[in-house]
């Protein structure tokens, strides 16, 4: 069975690259993905412990980006570590500045925090901020923390620094990897039919069919969509951790128990990519 999009305490999950192998290994996971936002250190370890219970590790990513004005991510599967790695130090840099300008939106509003101290291949993000609330004693669940302060339009909230979704799409392609749009659904720019062909245009490859958040009409829209643009359908449970505030089943490592055969497809896209360079 295949994960395809799963984050690690690299990025805002709750499990190191190491539980989380064991974790999915349990699950019945035979190639798991480590898709963290905006870095790729998690990527070594997974693969070590993956050595130990037969699994295939994907490397990953979930690039930050930003169209019309609101987060948009895309994820990225096998690119060249050599080319992505540098290009990702700004990104990494620009998550600091924006979590230190939330921060201090918070002091203005009489909550004071310490911002969490990550190594630098490690990505900071809102729900590093929504735990210090909840150990700070302000919000009694991160999701209260994102309801009345860190979500989008909140008073605390910062948008992202300017990294368009074409040219995160461009970048992922130019490192040889496939770019593939995440949880469509969740997008609150616009609606799918409307921003899916400016992303094709981009050079998107793929649309994350198969996500929690995603209806069974709305992943069988999605479908339709893969079909008319010749897209790449891929899933996965966006997994943060178990007691990352997604108790339901459906946020479960290999919920969907999605086919090896859509990792052999993304897998031909990529060879085509590092072919054709």
């Amino acid at each position: 069975m295949l994960e395809l999009h799963c984050h690690t305490t690299f990025s805002d999950g709750r499990l190191t690259p190491t539980e989380l192998v064991v974790e999915a290994a349990a699950a019945g996971v035979k190639a798991l993905a480590i898709t963290d936002h905006d870095t790729l250190g998690g990527w070594e370890e997974a693969k070590k412990a993956a050595n130990s219970h037969w699994m295939e590790i994907v490397p990953g990513v979930e690039l930050s980006t930003v169209c019309k004005e609101r987060s948009l991510h895309i994820l990225g599967y096998y690119p060249q570590r050599e080319l992505l790695e540098h290009p990702l130090r700004e990104r990494l840099a620009g998550r600091k500045r924006r979590a230190a300008k939330m921060v201090a939106n918070l002091a203005e509003l009489g909550y004071k925090l310490n911002l969490p101290e990550l190594a630098g291949n490690m990505a900071l993000g809102r729900p590093h901020i929504a735990y210090a609330m909840v150990e700070a004693g302000y919000v009694n669940s991160t999701q209260e923390a994102f309801a009345r302060f860190i979500g989008e339009e909140k008073p605390a909230y910062v948008h992202y620094e300017k990294f368009s979704t074409a040219e995160g799409i461009a970048l992922i392609k130019a490192c040889k990897g496939v770019p593939v749009w995440a949880h469509p659904y969740l997008f609150r720019g616009g609606k799918v039919e409307e921003i899916l062909p400016e992303l094709v245009d981009a050079g998107l490859m793929g649309i994350e069919v198969y996500h929690p958040d995603a209806s069974a009409s709305q992943q069988q829209q999605l479908l339709e969509y893969c079909d008319h643009y010749n897209l790449l359908a891929t899933g996965g449970t966006d997994y943060h951790g178990s007691d990352a505030g997604r108790a339901k089943k459906q946020y479960q490592l290999n919920y969907f128990q999605l086919p090896l055969s859509i990792l052999d497809s993304i897998k031909k896209e990529a060879e085509k990519l590092v072919v054709s360079c």
